[in-house]
Order: structure tokens, then sequence, then C-alpha cells
């Protein structure tokens, strides 16, 4: 059989097509993958490698990535009958299994996908790094040292070091972008709405909550997003339909597209965010590329963007969730959940969340809802009113991967704000964003560039990506530590 460590998911799906592999080989070259790899990862946290034996060896929907094992993240897509924990200690020590499959969950199994397990998430992914004390530090295949990113880090790194084509992860202020940038692989965070929460959630983090997946090429990633971007009946809101299926915009011509570029943080908000001269240098050779594909590249973004109180509101919503969904667990285990039992930063969310008063969370959603709307005309048509832009290019991040630890501690709100100054303004729009791996640091760190379209163009995102793929293919890159 062909080696499938470096497949993508299309490719593997059409090896079962053609006969030339069946799903159990697929499965045992992955089992294998992660059994010699991941003890130097730890991006897989708990598996089920007997039950995707079976599943693999009986009838499977006839979905477009027939046969091809991934790994979920270990926060939501739940699975009935098994354990989703969080990152959490209370949770994994109690062994608690959800009574029903997610509806994403179904997507993935009705397109042919095999579950192989579930991969390492910082606490509750409150954080943009994947280091928590139930499960331990997640490790960068392409140095062990440093930070995989979060919250969806142990997919990024299972998926970088050739464990598995694809991995679920999901983005609430950058877990999908971040780790891809890390990891020097494909982020698609999709349009608001696009992918379901359902059934048990209508939104999260007052709808800044997306599903999605991370991988290592642009039509993987596309063919996905096509297939679980299903709405259920029943969700409080649907993403605008696409023109046609995001693999058909794969190759397409990109017309001349109007282009902003940030390549830092503005020159008035010194030592607040970090500004990393590789991550100017990557969004430097994004735009060039861009030039030389036919658009108009000029400086530019939208004047809300670096707002100082948007943190301030994004982050009265974040607490406000996470003090409901410590209740809701408590209800769950049957007992208080103690602060000792919860990383700090999660504590202090509860705290704050049990004191907003509703009045105070209703009055972030409507500044929130206001600061939408000025940043939205960055975007629409001047025959409206707005700038007439079609994407705005920026760094993903403000510096390549952190070192282990760098991210924790007492100053950790801090270096968090610091790192992350570009991806949770597009979580709040709603607006799809793509993280790109177009640039490697001189040590070898993977450094991503993020690509933002207007609200439900991810078919926008896809040409483009596609593009940059083509012009500067990645899919030679292999980390140091991989299977």
């Amino acid at each position: 059989m062909t080696d499938t460590t470096w497949l993508d998911a299309t490719a593997s799906a059409e090896l079962v097509r053609s006969g030339q592999a069946s799903p159990a080989e697929l499965v045992e070259d992955a089992i294998a993958r992660i059994e010699k790899v991941n003890p130097q990862l730890n991006a897989v946290v708990r598996d089920r490698f007997a039950q995707a034996r079976t599943e693999a060896a009986g009838d499977l929907p006839d979905g477009p990535f027939r046969g091809v094992p991934m790994l979920l993240k270990d926060l939501g897509c739940h699975v009935a009958g098994e354990e989703t924990n969080y990152g959490t200690s209370f949770l994994r020590d109690a062994h608690i299994t959800w009574p029903n499959d997610s509806h994403l969950a179904s997507r993935f199994r009705s397109a042919g996908f095999l579950f192989l397990g579930r991969t390492n998430v910082p606490e509750f992914g409150t954080t943009v790094t994947t280091e928590p004390i139930a499960n331990g530090p997640c490790r960068n295949p392409y140095d062990l040292n440093h930070s995989t990113g979060g919250s969806s880090g142990g997919s990024a790194a299972a998926v970088a070091a050739g464990l598995v084509p694809v991995a679920h992860a999901n983005d609430g202020g950058g877990s999908i972008r971040i780790p891809a940038s890390e990891c020097g692989l494909v982020g698609l965070k999709p349009t608001r709405a696009r992918v379901s929460q359902g059934p048990d959630i209508g939104e999260g983090w007052a709808g800044a909550t997306i599903d999605g997946v991370v991988s290592r090429t642009v039509r993987d990633s596309a063919a996905v997003l096509d297939w679980i971007g299903q709405p259920m009946p029943g969700d409080p809101y649907w993403a605008p339909p696409l023109p046609r299926p995001l693999v058909q915009e794969l190759g397409a011509p990109l017309g001349r597209l109007r282009v902003g570029i940030v390549a830092g943080p503005p020159a008035g908000m010194p030592g607040q965010y970090l500004d990393d001269p590789e991550c100017r240098t990557a969004v430097a050779s994004a735009a060039k590329l861009l030039e030389e594909l036919g658009c108009e590249v000029s400086e530019a973004a939208p004047a809300a963007f670096f707002e100082e109180q948007f943190s301030q509101m994004f982050i009265a919503t974040i607490a406000g969730d996470t003090a409901l969904t410590m209740q809701l667990l408590t209800e769950v285990m049957g007992r208080p959940i103690a602060d000792e039992e919860l990383e700090p930063r999660n504590a202090f969310y509860r705290l704050v969340g049990n004191d907003l008063l509703a009045k105070d969370y209703l009055g972030a959603r409507m500044w929130l809802g206001a600061w939408v709307r000025r940043m939205s005309m960055w975007w629409a048509p001047t025959s409206a009113g707005g700038q007439g832009f079609d994407l705005l290019v920026t760094p993903t991040l403000a510096a390549p991967p952190p070192e282990i630890g760098w991210m924790t501690g007492e100053d950790e709100g801090a270096r968090i704000t610091s790192f992350m100054p570009y991806t949770a303004q597009f979580n709040v729009t709603g607006q799809p964003a793509v993280s790109l791996p177009l640039h490697w640091s001189a040590s070898g760190l993977p450094v991503g560039v993020q690509i933002v379209s207007e609200f439900g163009r991810e078919d926008v995102l896809v040409r483009v990506a596609s593009a940059l793929e083509e012009a500067a293919p990645w899919k030679d890159r292999r980390p140091g530590v991989s299977a």
C-alpha cells in the first residue's frame, strides 16, 4: 500500500475509493503513527483505537472522506456514550459520558471519517497555549520546547507531525488560526453559524465560537467545510449560502481584489502588543505574492480594528459564558466545582461572570454590536458608504511560537493580550478568516499569515488561499518530530 503519512484527507479518500487501500489499513497506519510519535508530543490525550478498528471493518457511510482517520478536539463535538473533558481534571476523573452526538459529530461521521481519539486542549479553551494542568503541555513538532498554540493545539500538533491528515478544531478568539500558525498548517475559521453547534448549543461566547478543522492543504479545509457547513433545524441564525461548493473555488481566477495590509500593531500602542520582525516579514512576503497575483494592495485597515475597549467588552461575554458553563457542569457532576479544581484563569472568569449584572452583560453585547458595524463598513461597497475592500491581511500572531511556560504564570493575561492582537476581532464580527503557513522564522518555526474576507465570503478566501498555496507551496515542509 502507498505510504499514507503525508497524504492529505482528499488523497487518502481517493485511495479508498479506488480500492488501493481499505479503511482498516488507513486506520492501522494512523494508529501506528500515533503510538510512535505521540509520546513526544502529548497531542492525543485519549484514544478510541478499538472502536475505530471495529468501525473501519464495518459498513461506513459513502461520504467524501470514507475511511479516512481523524482526531477530535477534547472540547465540543460530543460523541454519544463517550467523554469530552474540556481539558479539566474533574471531568477527566469523573468519566462522564455525553448522551448524544452533536450535529457536527454526525456530519463528520456521515462524511465517512473514523475518529481515533481526542486531542489535548487548554482548560475550557480559554487561552492560546495548550498547557493544561490536567494533561500536561502539548509540544510543537517543529521544536519540542515551544508551544503549539491553542486552544486546538493538540489537533494542530497531530496534523503537523503526520499522525492524521485533518483534525477537528474550534475557534472562539483564534483557536483554529493560532495553532495553525504555530504548527505550519491551514486554519480556516468559517463564518459565524456556518457550522451548527446543535443540538445542545445555540451560540457560544455571544456568537464568537465556531467549529472547523486544521489541515495541511487548502483543498482539505474547503472540502471538509463543504460537508460540515450544513445548518441544523432550530439554529438561532444561519450563515449566507455560498454561491457554489468551496472545492470549485480551488484554482479559480482571483480577479482584481482590493487588499489592505496590516504589518504590525499601531505605533500608538507601544508595549501593549508584541511586534516581532518575523511576522512583519511574513506579511510583506504575502503582500508581494498578492500583488504578483493581480491584487491591488495597500496599507489599510478598519479604523475600529484596535479600539482598546474591544477586549474589555469581549472578555465580559467570555466571563458570562464561563460562569454559565461552570453552573451546568456542577449539575452534571452533581456537586460544586471548587476554585482549587480550576486553573486560576478560569476561576477568575467564573468570579467575574457570577458578579456580572444582566444589564452589564447586555451592555457589552450592545457595544460590540455597534463596533461590528464600524468594522464591517471597511468591507462594504463604496456605493453603500463603505471603503470597498475585499481582504485584510495581518500576521496571525504578534510573534513566532513561544517556549513552553512563557504564556503561563502571574502575568498570563498580559502575555495573552500581547501575543494575539489580530484574531479575536473576527470571531466577534463573525467574518471568515484563514491562517496560511507562508513563512518560517530563521530558527525554523512556522509563522502564519491571516487573511480575512467579508462576512459569508469563504469562497473568496478559498480562491486566494489556493492561489497562494500554488505560488508559495508548503506541502513539503516537515517538522523535526514527525511520523
